[in-house]
């Protein structure tokens, strides 16, 4: 069968042989259009990497540390370590590779029209639920379906899909079932990200009648593992299902995900103790201390980040503090992004340019503007204006340990400013019941292929995780047309306008970008840490 190469894709190859697109860049975008990894990599004159490691052994027992959540709804996942759990079972159309590439998985493949408003998925053959239902393409239409419902609270799969969706909903001819194993998505306006959302931790796809569950009220999946025992805040415990024939490989007999808390220094201990394998994922000065102990040492540079943000919508003793652009611009010009990175995480990433969400070197779609630079004076001016230099600031933060690091020095700077400022640190357990509705506080942002992505989750009006507030319909129509197709450069001028409302709107302190590090015994093969933290236990096993 003759390889489809989206015409997009060779347009995208002539500007990386120009210097104008990144490698990286150019492999996301190819193979969100359909071309194989493989082909892709032949459009630019690059070999397809050889696979870097040995095949594992079949069996054995793999031990990760880890916080063990509840498992819900995956559409409301909001956590990464939910979907470690789960993935074992309830698997996902494609996949995101560490070089940025897409992978087939529930896929066989999928191709899209010229402009990006046709995708034709191509559902695996042979794959059955783990109760014996053949795998289909109905199951398929309705999880797409499902991810556009704007009425689920906490359903952040409905921004990753908002060019499908009209009143809240799939719009009508959005998603059409072909045949048993064909599914065609037409989204309204040109979506060059659609596939990277469907890649993304909650979009596992579930049965089509098992919609709105947890998996754990029914357990089906298409995975060759099944949940053996689950007990939050302490373990949780994956084993091979001996009555269902898996479509793929699996190479391990059990998995044990074990909670050791927030703070790396009870990881190092059950490290010395030989009490687990492989870490989810390390942090600061531990980093170094493992790699001394023996442990493979696994660094990825990404996008992940701690955003230090006002909401502008949330109400303190009667008035809305943040509400006022004064004190928010206030808050970002008393900080120096430099004093986080070190203070929070030892300097283990790149300082942000600017207090806009999109990552230089890391984002493709990133655009440089005028550079952050704290001023003192023009902070205080703007309080004063603003009628705020007596309010107390209660700055509000998790107690792990980059976190409540980054945050202090954050608040510390402020103090510095003359701001008045309290510090409240929480145990995760209570901090995350209300993460998004905290008048002042810092919270963390995994990992996404592009800069659009993360401002579609985070900052569009309707977004489930819009934490700061911030709705502009003049925001969310540019935000329409960078998701749209389009040449590097005219994207870029999009992305320029976007990061500059950010900043002259104060939205959020947004230091820095996170180089992630994960460790785990020699021996482990497939356990390389992933920009988006993810852990697939079919990938992993023993050499």
């Amino acid at each position: 069968m003759k390889t489809h190469i989206h015409p997009a894709a060779r347009m995208y190859a002539r500007e990386v042989t120009k210097g104008q697109m990144s490698r990286r860049e150019f492999l996301g975008r190819a193979t969100a259009l359909g071309v194989s990894a493989s082909a892709a990599y032949g459009l630019i004159g690059t070999s397809f990497p050889a696979r870097a490691q040995p095949v594992p052994r079949m069996g054995g027992t793999l031990r990760i540390q880890m916080n063990c959540l509840e498992l819900k709804d995956p559409r409301i996942y909001d956590w990464s370590e939910m979907s470690a759990v789960s993935r074992g079972v309830i698997e996902y159309l494609v996949e995101v590779q560490r070089d940025g590439t897409l992978r087939p998985m529930l896929l066989e493949s999928w191709a899209a029209n010229d402009d990006a408003t046709e995708y034709t998925l191509n559902v695996r053959r042979g794959v059955n639920w783990n109760d014996g239902t053949p795998f289909t393409a109905e199951d398929v239409a309705a999880n797409i379906i499902g991810w556009c419902d704007e009425s689920v609270e906490g359903n952040s799969m409905a921004a990753r899909m908002a060019s499908l969706i009209s009143d809240g909903q799939a719009a009508e001819g959005t998603v059409e079932i072909v045949d048993s194993h064909t599914v065609k998505v037409k989204p309204r306006t040109p979506d060059g990200t659609l596939m990277f959302g469907m890649a993304d931790y909650p979009a596992a796809i579930v049965p089509k009648d098992r919609i709105g569950e947890a998996l754990t009220d029914h357990g089906i999946g298409t995975g060759a593992y099944m949940i053996e025992e689950l007990k939050v805040g302490e373990r949780i415990v994956m084993v091979k299902n001996p009555d269902h024939t898996y479509w793929g490989e699996a190479w391990l007999d059990r998995v044990e995900f074990l909670d050791y808390g927030t703070d790396p220094s009870a990881w190092l201990a059950g490290a010395d103790a030989d009490e687990f394998d492989m870490t989810f994922e390390m942090v600061s000065d531990f980093i170094d201390i493992f790699t001394s102990i023996g442990w493979v040492e696994s660094e990825v540079g990404t996008s992940v980040t701690v955003v230090i943000r006002p909401n502008r919508e949330a109400e303190v003793n009667g008035i809305r503090p943040y509400a006022d652009v004064r004190v928010r611009r206030a808050l970002a010009l008393a900080v120096d992004n430099a004093v986080p990175l070190e203070l929070g995480i030892s300097g283990r990433g790149q300082q942000s340019n600017n207090n806009y969400h999109v990552a230089p070197g890391v984002h493709p779609d990133h655009a440089e503007i005028a550079p952050h630079e704290k001023n003192v004076e023009e902070a205080r001016r703007l309080m004063n204006e603003a009628g705020m230099m007596e309010f107390e600031h209660e700055l509000v933060s998790i107690d792990d340990d980059y976190r409540k690091n980054t945050t202090d020095a954050v608040a510390a700077q402020l103090r510095d400013a003359g701001f008045k400022v309290k510090r409240t640190v929480m145990p995760g357990s209570t901090f995350w019941n209300d993460w998004t509705k905290y008048p002042f506080s810092s919270t963390n942002w995994n990992h996404r292929e592009t800069g659009i992505q993360t401002l579609n989750l985070a900052y569009r009006s309707t977004a489930a995780w819009n934490e700061t507030g911030f709705r502009s319909a003049e925001f969310d129509a540019l935000l329409d047309q960078a998701t749209a197709i389009a040449d590097s450069e005219t994207r870029k001028a999009i992305m320029a306008r976007l990061e500059q409302m950010m900043v002259d709107e104060g939205i959020a302190i947004i230091p820095y970008f996170r180089s992630l590090y994960r460790h785990y015994k020699p021996g482990l093969v497939g356990a390389q840490m992933h920009p988006k933290f993810e852990i697939n236990i079919h990938h992993l096993g023993w050499a």
